[in-house]
């Protein structure tokens, strides 16, 4: 295997981990959160970004790391640039919609603010597969 195939590989690894992250984040975590009731809300919210932090901070220096990586060895490539964008779109939206949204949802369950976390967690959905998507055929190509 060369450098170059292992650059792919390891972009191909890295969006699938954040695809699969982001995926249960979306249809499980994010869903079971919004339940939580106003009196629990509080204790709820910060387990919740006490639990998930770690996670977070591994699938994005993946994305950073293989993303890097991919570049370098496949500059040219538009399926690079492609997972790069998807890539960028889902840490763009946590950095610019989702992390100031969960700071203002800290003690009050705002349903103005719990739906501007869903549309965020969707936005960044989209960005991980197609991420992933384009990864895929980049590796194959």
């Amino acid at each position: 295997m060369t450098a170059d195939n292992a650059a792919l590989i390891a972009l191909v690894a890295a969006t699938a981990l954040h695809t699969g992250f982001q995926l249960t984040v979306t249809a499980v975590v994010y869903p079971a959160l919004a339940r939580v009731n106003a009196k629990d809300w509080a204790r709820a919210h910060e387990a919740h970004g006490r639990s998930i932090v770690g996670v977070v901070v591994v699938a994005y220096a993946a994305l950073l790391l293989a993303g890097g990586w991919a570049l370098l060895t496949h500059l040219g490539d538009p399926w690079v640039w492609l997972a790069i964008g998807g890539s960028a779109l889902s840490m763009g939206t946590t950095a610019l919609v989702a992390g100031p949204s969960h700071s203002l949802l800290d003690n009050n369950p705002d349903p103005v603010l719990i739906k501007r976390l869903f549309e965020a967690d969707r936005v960044r959905m989209l960005g991980a597969v197609l991420a992933f998507a384009a990864a895929i055929i980049a590796a194959l190509s």
